[in-house]
């Protein structure tokens, strides 16, 4: 991830929290951290900036209970965000479409029948879509973090799990954690030159 996207996770996590605590609900940090699926140190750190460039206020209640609410500064700065992310994840959704569409094809064109998908978060939705577009059949979805949830028809299992399954390609399906799966699969003795991310014809080590 280069510092471009670095920038526009961390003003999308900004966005996300102003987004969770809009209805002035109480809500702990430790549940907007379950929420967002982010630590509760990251969410301490955000609130603190919410609340020192005057976007949030925190309110208290009984038992040690707080409620963040936005100022009408950070109301407008919530749909100043809004805006900004909507325009970039549209950009975003066709550039990451358009890829792995490219590299699926490819990989058709090569002869290969089946992939693993390796990672999972909005992308590999955008993966799916792609994938369907050829007639590459996807064996397994691997995630260490989201092992046991369901992703369409498929369970999603461990990578190490995920392996045994069969020499397939894997396709990293997750560009935020793309370099630190790309390390765990070499660690766990794929080849390299199995290892595909959308917009990158092989991974070579």
């Amino acid at each position: 991830m280069n510092d471009n996207d670095e920038k526009v996770l961390d003003t999308y996590r900004a966005f996300q929290l102003m987004a969770e605590i809009a209805n002035e609900e109480p809500v702990s940090q430790r549940e907007l951290a379950r929420r967002l699926g982010i630590a509760l140190g990251l969410v301490n750190s955000y609130m603190k900036n919410l609340v020192a460039k005057g976007y949030v206020r925190v309110k208290n209640f009984p038992s040690n209970r707080y409620a963040y609410l936005l100022t009408p500064q950070g109301v407008a700065e919530k749909s100043r965000l809004a805006y900004q992310h909507l325009s970039y994840f549209t950009n975003l959704y066709k550039i990451t479409r358009d890829d792995y569409v490219s590299l699926f094809q490819t990989l058709q064109r090569d002869g290969v029948k089946k992939v693993a998908f390796c990672g999972v978060d909005e992308v590999t939705e955008i993966a799916y879509l792609s994938l369907r577009e050829t007639a590459i059949e996807l064996s397994v979805v691997m995630d260490d973090e989201k092992r046991g949830e369901k992703f369409f028809d498929k369970t999603i299992v461990p990578i190490a799990i995920g392996l045994l399954s069969g020499k397939h390609r894997v396709v990293i399906t997750s560009l935020k954690k793309g370099a630190a799966l790309r390390e765990r699969l070499v660690q766990l003795g794929v080849d390299p030159q199995t290892i595909y991310m959308a917009g990158v014809r092989g991974l070579e080590g």
